[in-house]
C-alpha cells in the first residue's frame, strides 16, 4: 500500500469528489498509473482556482478501488486520463496548521517537489494528514 499527494486546485478537487474520480498533472496517464488498488490519495490545493496560491490546504482524501486508468472526453481536443477514487468524508486542513509535523516539509525546498503534481508520501505523513482531516485510518 502506498500513499500519494496530488496537487490540484480546490475547484477541480470538488468536481472530482462529486463525480468520484481523480485527475492529476493536466490529465496525464503516467502519474495515475503509479497508483494501485488500495493506495490512498490526498489532495493538496495550493489555491481555490488553478494558478492561485490563496489556500494551501489538504482538501480531500480517498482510496483507489481498482487498477483501472481510463480516459474521459471533457472537450473535443482534451481527453484526460482519470481513475476512480472512493472519497472519504474529511475536514479541510490548512498546511500551516500541521507543517511542522510533516516529514516532506522539513527539507529546504520542499515545495519544489509539489510541482510534479503527484508525489509519494511516507506512511507517517499520510497518518498525520489523515488524522488532522479527521479520517479514520483503515486497513493499514
Amino acid at each position: 500500500m502506498r500513499y500519494w499527494l496530488g496537487v490540484v486546485s480546490k475547484e477541480h478537487v470538488l468536481i472530482g469528489k462529486m463525480e468520484g474520480f481523480a485527475q492529476v498533472c493536466h490529465g496525464k496517464r503516467a502519474p495515475l498509473a503509479q497508483m494501485k488498488k488500495d493506495d490512498w490519495l490526498i489532495y493538496y490545493s495550493p489555491g481555490n482556482k488553478m494558478g492561485k496560491s490563496d489556500l494551501q490546504a489538504f482538501t480531500a482524501i480517498g482510496r483507489v478501488p481498482d487498477d483501472h486508468v481510463f480516459q474521459f472526453k471533457m472537450f473535443e481536443n482534451f481527453i484526460p486520463y482519470r481513475r476512480k477514487i472512493n472519497y472519504k468524508l474529511a475536514k479541510e486542513v490548512s498546511l500551516l496548521s500541521i507543517k511542522s509535523k510533516l516529514e516532506f516539509t522539513q527539507e529546504k525546498n520542499w515545495g519544489y517537489q509539489l510541482r510534479r503534481g503527484l508525489v509519494e508520501l511516507s506512511k507517517e505523513d499520510y497518518k498525520t494528514i489523515a488524522n488532522a482531516m479527521e479520517v479514520k485510518l483503515e486497513d493499514e
